[in-house]
């Protein structure tokens, strides 16, 4: 094996994580121990061809991890022959379709919501039959709506649809020229019966996807290898040919394995677009008011309640007021700063989280309340952090509520990068709040996977221990908790006396 760097005498070995988000595409190399030794990201463009229609190209997507692939290498500056095996994590939910030849049809996000109305109407026909067997209900991005509605609206495409794949998927089949998926995907798109994770007619049929089985893919284990770098695909990347690509990841369990969490009674919580509440268990829980259950090995469940209601909000108060005339150089330093500015009071203002809906309905609206002539925008600030937190804590009550105890709260996503933001949540949630050291936890939580199928390591629980390792702990503060529980009574309140407000407002 070649020297890293050429300065060391040290035979290394790498894997690389590939993190397929709904734009942006990031390569990383991590050494066995789980250090990042290189790291290149690309963002890939938006297309908006009808009002709540969110759509990628698939091969830009293919195109940028190419790109991101070469740049990741040559920042590290290590022969390619040391890396020993690829895991891709990418967005769950969308759809990424192709046709017999491999052409793709279409690469729909899971922030579109041209399914809402008929999520609606699976759900109030079905709904009920549906959770029973694949522990979820139908909602507007969900993959099986999204494929039943371009089966109503589009037969054309769905008459020449051959396979169907997630976004990981794609790179995993350009890669290895091998069509495959696997099972925390499939689960967490509610494709699959639970808790066995295998595909069910009946499921389909619920959806009015009866003739659909053909599309399916074979799903494997997450951390089993579904093939082995082409000829062709290691002269576009650069990689080696015959190098091992694993099946796998849904991002959400691929970043609670980076940001060291998959023992039962942990939980992780990212704070990223979506707003991801996970708690580890040896079963599936068996609750309506769960959002989804997603299987990732034997005796090994995530159950969730998410939503886009998380760090989404802050981006668009940075997009629309702070980076407006480019007047920041570090735009979310200078949130934190202001945040920071601010003491906080029992009148400061709240803030619904809900700009692009929320998880008791698409009708659901974000705002401020309690604004005074004497607040500035560190309270503005200070409260869409804090409604934030807010909606994560509702969440996590929800799971608690399902009877998922959990002593442990690992923190990932962008608002862990935050100096704030962290101490916030073990305040707010009452519990210690770990954030790792890794800030691309979906990578390597699919450098995790590729170390298992080496077989580096016995079993998940010895290899997140291996690669993980912790930046910070945050303890709650009993004052700040309890400021935070009655602010939260005040909060929750108030949200529900919105809600028939909301909903007049979006019949009209």
């Amino acid at each position: 094996m070649a020297k890293p760097h050429g300065k060391s005498t040290t035979v290394v070995s790498y894997l690389l994580g590939l993190d397929a988000g709904n734009t942006v595409i990031k390569a990383v190399l991590f050494d066995t121990a789980g250090r990042q030794v290189g790291f290149h990201a690309l963002d890939g463009a938006t297309h908006k061809p009808a009002a709540g229609m969110v759509e990628r190209s698939v091969s830009e997507l293919w195109q940028n991890a190419r790109a991101a692939i070469h740049g990741c290498l040559q920042a590290a500056g290590i022969a390619t022959a040391d890396i020993r095996a690829v895991g891709c994590a990418g967005h769950g939910n969308g759809l990424y379709l192709l046709d017999q030849s491999g052409t793709a049809l279409v690469g729909i996000q899971s922030i579109d919501s041209r399914g809402a109305a008929l999520s609606q109407e699976l759900d109030a026909a079905n709904g009920a039959r549906i959770h029973a067997i694949s522990l979820q209900r139908p909602w507007p991005a969900q993959t099986p709506v999204l494929l039943a509605w371009l089966k109503r609206h589009m037969p054309d495409v769905y008459a020449r649809a051959g396979t169907l794949l997630f976004a990981k998927d794609v790179l995993t089949w350009q890669l290895t020229g091998v069509r495959v998926t696997e099972i925390s995907d499939m689960t967490g798109a509610g494709l699959m019966r639970l808790p066995e994770a295998q595909y069910d007619e009946i499921l389909l049929a619920l959806y009015g996807l009866e003739d659909a089985m053909p599309l399916l893919p074979p799903a494997i284990e997450p951390a089993a290898i579904a093939g082995h770098v082409t000829a062709e695909a290691a002269r576009l990347t650069g990689l080696c040919e015959g190098t091992p690509v694993i099946g796998g990841y849904f991002d959400v369990v691929s970043s609670a394995l980076g940001s060291g969490t998959v023992r039962h009674g942990e939980a992780s919580i990212v704070v990223g677009s979506w707003s991801i509440n996970q708690v580890f268990a040896p079963e599936p829980a068996i609750d309506q008011r769960i959002f989804m259950v997603s299987k990732f090995g034997h005796g090994r469940f995530l159950n969730m309640d998410n939503s886009a209601t998380s760090a989404a909000n802050l981006e668009w108060y940075v997009r629309e007021f702070i980076e407006r005339g480019g007047h920041h150089d570090d735009p979310f330093g200078a949130v934190n700063a202001a945040v920071g500015s601010i003491k906080p009071a029992s009148d400061d203002p709240l803030f619904h989280p809900f700009l692009y809906g929320g998880r008791m309905g698409a009708h659901q609206r974000g705002g401020f309340f309690g604004i005074a002539g004497w607040h500035g925008e560190g309270h503005l600030l200070r409260a869409i952090f804090e409604g934030v937190m807010f909606e994560h804590r509702r969440h996590v009550e929800v799971l608690a509520d399902a009877g998922l105890s959990f002593d442990r709260v690992a923190l990932s996503g962008g608002g862990a990068r935050s100096e704030l933001w962290p101490q916030m949540f073990a305040d707010g949630l009452g519990r210690q709040v770990t954030v790792a050291e890794a800030q691309e936890t979906g990578a390597l939580g699919a450098a995790i996977g590729a170390a298992l199928a080496l077989g580096s390591y016995d079993d998940y629980e010895s290899a997140v221990t291996a690669m993980t390792h912790s930046r910070a702990r945050f303890q709650p503060d009993p004052m700040m908790q309890a400021h935070y529980d009655r602010r939260y009574a005040i909060w929750t309140r108030l949200t529900e006396a919105m809600d028939p407000i909301w909903r007049e407002m979006a019949e009209h």
